[in-house]
């Protein structure tokens, strides 16, 4: 047999945008399409059960050795691999590295990701990709996607905690799926921030921003709140502040009183995969409090453990997108929306900018070999 020629794209951040990385309603269209998948089961993702959110590294806390980084905020390596079927039909992981003082002391993001695209049936790399803006889009619509299933139908005001990066990918998710919105409440603890969001996102969207410096006002009139605020310090919200009929997402780590994961509906974008999440954290010698600081699901990991919850009641979001489960039983019905985030979105944004990038002859060709060395 004649041995095979293997060439695949890489493509930098510059040919991703021109790709359309940052085209928030293709990308939310996308997610939702993701989500059927979910639904029915075309898709493997890592682990013994095929849902888990990939293998991280962490660093020891102390070590012997001189050059080993220690443990930090935020300082981590993760590869997150997952096959996706559908019009798909590929495979993919992405890796990263993540340290909480890059910005300040380095000059670069706190984390630097790349996702790579590989044939489902030879292995063979398709592309290796910039993912920073890839992987922050795909978060912003997936609590966009849980607007449109989620929300009540007449849905107009916005809540937003923290004004980052992914908050502000987040709130254009959300507004994509929102036809009636009229207002939005922006909240962070540096008030410039939110600022500069207003200015930005009003730009994109005819919506009035209204900035509050206090945490409630940002909560008690909106149908929709997003929490995606990253820090050591949690974003705690009062049960008294939510409306009748709200839906409050959580993309970052927020905590809510013990009564609102109780007393009102929790939907999970998959929750087989904070179930090994929960499995894991048992696992560690800290138990289920070694998830506190990084899993947003956290809060109901101890409901379970203490038998105040039960799994059988908990559901995902792509059982809702496919009509398996209905979300409410009234436009009354708070519902908790915890997004962990899956490498299932990561493979197919990617792949829908890999073939518009070779729609548009974007991108540099590298090869592996003419023919490999052995078979």
């Amino acid at each position: 047999m004649e041995r095979k020629k293997v060439e695949f794209k890489f493509l930098s951040e510059p040919d991703m945008i021109k790709a359309g990385v940052l085209d928030v309603k293709h990308c939310a269209e996308v997610m939702d399409e993701t989500f059927h998948l979910l639904g029915e089961g075309d898709f493997v993702m890592g682990g013994y059960n095929g849902s888990d959110h990939g293998c991280m590294l962490w660093y020891p806390k102390e070590s012997p050795f001189p050059n080993m980084p220690l443990a930090g905020p935020d300082r981590r390596y993760m590869a997150m691999p997952a096959y996706v079927g559908g019009r798909y039909n590929v495979c993919g992981v992405k890796w990263y590295g993540s340290n909480v003082t890059n910005p300040k002391q380095r000059g670069l993001p706190r984390s630097i990701l790349l996702v790579c695209l590989n044939d489902s049936v030879t292995g063979e790399p398709l592309a290796i990709m910039s993912a920073n803006l890839l992987s922050a889009m795909r978060t912003g619509c997936v609590p966009g996607v849980a607007t449109k299933y989620l929300a009540k139908k007449d849905a107009e005001s916005v809540g937003v905690i923290g004004c980052g990066v992914i908050s502000r990918a987040c709130a254009r998710g959300i507004l994509v799926n929102m036809p009636n919105v009229k207002r939005m409440y922006l909240n962070d603890i540096v008030r410039a921030s939110a600022e500069s969001f207003a200015e930005e996102l009003s730009k994109e969207f005819d919506v009035e921003m209204i900035i509050t410096d206090n945490l409630k006002d940002a909560v008690v009139d909106s149908d929709v709140i997003s929490v995606a605020a990253a820090g050591p310090v949690p974003v705690v919200i009062d049960k008294s502040w939510l409306k009748p009929g709200c839906l409050f997402t959580a993309t970052g780590h927020a905590e809510l009183s013990e009564e609102c994961w109780e007393e009102n509906q929790v939907i999970f974008d998959y929750w087989p995969m904070h179930h090994l999440w929960m499995e894991e954290g048992k696992m560690h010698p800290d138990g289920i409090e070694s998830t506190r600081t990084w899993a947003p699901s956290y809060q109901m990991f101890k409901l379970l453990e203490e038998g105040k919850a039960h799994e059988e009641d908990l559901i995902s979001l792509s059982d809702v997108v496919v009509g398996k489960v209905p979300a409410r039983k009234s436009e009354d019905d708070k519902i908790i929306f915890i997004s962990g985030g899956l490498p299932v979105e990561d493979v197919t944004w990617g792949y829908t900018l890999y073939e518009e990038a070779i729609k548009q002859g974007l991108g540099q060709e590298l090869k592996l070999w003419d023919q490999a060395h052995w078979l």
